[in-house]
């Protein structure tokens, strides 16, 4: 499959979690009644967040610190959710691919924050989930190492008299 469908897929499958959340439905009833099955990696997507939902909800709530999964916009809930099904299990896609993808559906469909706060997200939950995070977790850290103390000065000259 090439980039651009797995894209297209990626945002139907969004489309679907959103709209069987919406509705009240499990998304596989929400599958099952489509006049015409989708592209077989939405299904995968969209089943597997559905069959792994308490996992996926249950990682994303222990990582996403004083914002409780409820007062998340429900789009980003349902890209956190379809991403973290990708970085759980579904191995063959890299975890850069994963992360991006999802920031940009954010960007496109959610609120201004929302690419910053998936990206944050993602790879913590990579560095729970993969043995190839983006960033490994610190072991007193939540994610990513910390960032490194200047040691010397700046290469610009300071400006006076301004």
């Amino acid at each position: 499959m090439a980039g651009g469908s797995r894209r297209a897929a990626r945002e139907r499958a969004l489309s679907l979690l959103y709209e069987a959340e919406m509705k009240g439905q499990r998304p596989a009833e929400l599958l099952g009644s489509l006049a015409a099955p989708p592209d077989p990696f939405v299904v995968e997507a969209v089943s597997g967040v559905g069959e792994h939902l308490a996992e996926i909800d249950g990682l994303i709530g222990s990582l996403s610190i004083d914002w409780p999964l409820d007062r998340m916009p429900a789009v980003d809930r349902n890209v956190l959710r379809m991403a973290v099904w990708e970085l759980r299990w579904r191995p063959d896609v890299p975890v850069g691919v994963a992360i991006s993808e999802a920031v940009e559906l954010a960007k496109r469909y959610s609120t201004d924050e929302s690419g910053r706060f998936v990206n944050g997200m993602l790879a913590a939950v990579a560095a729970r989930v993969r043995d190839d995070p983006v960033l490994p977790l610190a072991p007193d850290r939540e994610a990513g190492p910390e960032r490194p103390k200047r040691t010397e000065e700046p290469l610009w000259p300071r400006e006076s008299g301004c």
